[in-house]
Order: structure tokens, then sequence, then C-alpha cells
């Protein structure tokens, strides 16, 4: 049974920094891609990164380039964001989630964790 816990989230003023993370179990993740996806009050989820399991290549969304540091760690099957410089508008449940393939779209993504809170105050 895959499960994909996340934690990390909290309260951070804007300018700050958090580090996401999301330990992975219950199968071999090397031909996965794993997202991170956020959700605001109000609004549909959408996509923040991406990194192949195996080769490490990543994806972000424009909004978080340059601020936003997605990683893995395989001996620990974990994944980690790490945001920078924070901005209200980071405000959101963060998502992490496993999809079969290269994880361009967030249909392909089959599993996915409880979600955990971050809030950005100005």
């Amino acid at each position: 049974q895959v499960q994909l816990v996340e934690s990390g989230g909290g309260l951070v003023q804007a300018g700050g920094s958090l580090r996401l993370s999301c330990a992975a179990s219950g199968r071999t993740f090397n031909n996965y891609a794993m997202g991170w996806f956020r959700q605001a009050p109000g609004k549909e989820r959408e996509f923040v990164a991406t990194i192949r399991w195996s080769g490490g290549s990543t994806r972000y969304a424009d909004s978080v380039k340059g601020r936003f540091t997605i990683s893995r760690d395989n001996a620990k099957n974990t994944v980690y964001l790490q945001m920078n410089s924070l901005k209200p508008e980071d405000t959101a449940v963060y998502y992490c989630a496993a999809a079969y393939g290269m994880g361009w779209r967030m249909s392909e993504y089959d599993y996915w964790g409880q979600g955990t809170q971050v809030t950005v105050s100005s």
C-alpha cells in the first residue's frame, strides 16, 4: 500500500523559508515522478514542482521558479520542497503526489498525501 506523508508546514513571515518533506513508502518509485501541488482556499489545486525519482530532472511552476527547490533522498525515500522568499500568495495546503511516468500532468498522479498547511503572513 503506497503511503505519502507530508510534514514541515507551518506559519512563517513573508520573506521567510520552510522545508516540506514527503516520506514515501509501499513500493519502489524508480519509474515515478514525485510532485508537489498546492491548493489555496477557494482556488483549484495547482502544480508547484516535480522531480523524476530516477535521474532527478525537475520542473517548476513559473510562480515559484528561483524561490523553491525540489529534491529527493533516495536512501530515505523522501522528497523535499525547500521554499525560500515566501510570499503571502504562497499560502495553501501543499500536497505530495506520485505519478508513474513523467508527471507532466496532474491527471497522471495516482497517489496523494494528506497535505500540510503553509501560511505566510504579511
